[in-house]
């Protein structure tokens, strides 16, 4: 297979927002982002086009996403509002964004995204036990310009990390010590209707103080699409199937780690899996890292060494994912960032690149404070 570079930004956005108010905290968002947004738009429109989804449907559905974040988390609505307004959009723009897994759920020539996650646990030299995770986010390279790191302060606690142009949050880590890392996966019964699981990340860390909050906040969500949350801090891990069909978690690896690629790892969920979307690709990537992980000695003791890991090549699983392009539209993965997370320092170390790409490119490490 021939793969071509990714392209990026010559500066990659980084926006910084603080308010208590949410409509006035989306405000300064969109206003950051107003000139790329259209931009982000109209590949989302082409990926819907591709799909069958009418322009008509997508509003539908972005309504009645909008409607369902505002039953779920008022402040999360009025903070997209606040993003169109800045950005000069309608609302329901920002809300498809923001419900772009839900609305893509309905497309047969689109299929989600493949990402690698791992979450490890490793002695501190008092002893204590010290929680760090990797991951590639793999998406569309027509998006690898649109997206951006975050400041976010203002709710119950501040939030940094990295999400998509218009999108509340997907991968960071709260000034309280929570950490989430993102994967997509795919049920029968996904679709439109319940609060967005991109929604649904950026509540859980702006408003969850550790994991035990983090669950029994993500339990209590009404959820339409399927996805998994990593979320870990400083003395605790949870790695959940989120899914339609309920809530469940998986049971942590002989050194209280997780590996997570996409496909579902509990099995009430997954008798319902969309398994033509994802295999076998992804239980190629899950049994190779953890055949990896297994094979170290010493095991990575930082969260940039355990990036390392998801580092493959030619003849390997695409762990580092780069774009065929010979492959049309919808079918162009890329890993369009590698991020690192570690809730003892509260940092989110991310790179504008590969996990390949660890030595020549910088990360940009943001603290939540």
């Amino acid at each position: 297979m021939t793969t071509t570079p990714i392209p990026r930004p010559d500066h990659r956005r980084h926006v910084e927002v603080a308010d208590a108010d949410p409509y006035r905290r989306g405000t300064a968002r969109g206003e950051q982002l107003r000139t790329g947004l259209p931009a982000a738009i109209e590949v989302y429109d082409r990926l819907f086009a591709l799909g069958g989804i009418t322009p008509a449907r997508v509003r539908a559905d972005a309504e009645r996403a909008l409607d369902a974040i505002g039953r779920f988390r008022p402040a999360a609505h009025a903070e997209i509002e606040g993003i169109a307004r800045g950005a000069g959009l309608e609302p329901w723009r920002i809300a498809a964004l923001n419900a772009r897994t839900e609305i893509l759920a309905a497309s047969a020539a689109v299929p989600p995204g493949e990402c690698t996650t791992l979450v490890r646990r490793a002695a501190t030299g008092a002893g204590r036990p010290r929680t760090f995770g990797a991951q590639t986010w793999d998406w569309h390279v027509e998006l690898s310009a649109h997206w951006h790191t975050l400041e976010s302060s203002g709710a119950r606690y501040t939030v940094v990390g990295l999400t998509e142009d218009g999108i509340l949050g997907k991968i960071g880590v709260n000034s309280a010590g929570l950490a989430l890392h993102f994967n997509i996966l795919g049920h029968e019964r996904d679709g439109v209707g319940g609060v967005p699981v991109h929604v649904l990340a950026a509540t859980v860390l702006a408003e969850a103080g550790s994991v035990a909050e983090a669950v029994d906040l993500v339990r209590g969500a009404p959820l339409g699409s399927s996805g998994s949350f990593a979320l870990f801090d400083g003395t605790d891990g949870a790695l959940l199937d989120l899914s339609p069909v309920g809530v469940f978690a998986v049971a942590p690896d002989e050194h209280g780690g997780f590996v997570r690629t996409n496909h579902f790892l509990t099995p009430v969920p997954a008798a319902g899996e969309k398994t033509r979307l994802y295999q076998p690709d992804s239980g190629e990537r899950h049994d190779f890292v953890r055949a990896r992980l297994a094979a170290l000695r010493p095991l990575p003791d930082t969260a940039e060494a355990l990036a390392r890991c998801l580092v493959t090549g030619p003849g390997e699983p695409p762990v580092t994912c780069l774009p065929d392009p010979a492959l049309p539209l919808g079918q162009r993965w890329a890993s369009l960032a590698t991020v690192a997370l570690d809730p003892a320092t509260r940092t989110a170390a991310i790179l504008d690149g590969t996990p390949a790409e660890l030595d020549t490119r910088p990360w940009r490490t943001l603290t939540a404070r």
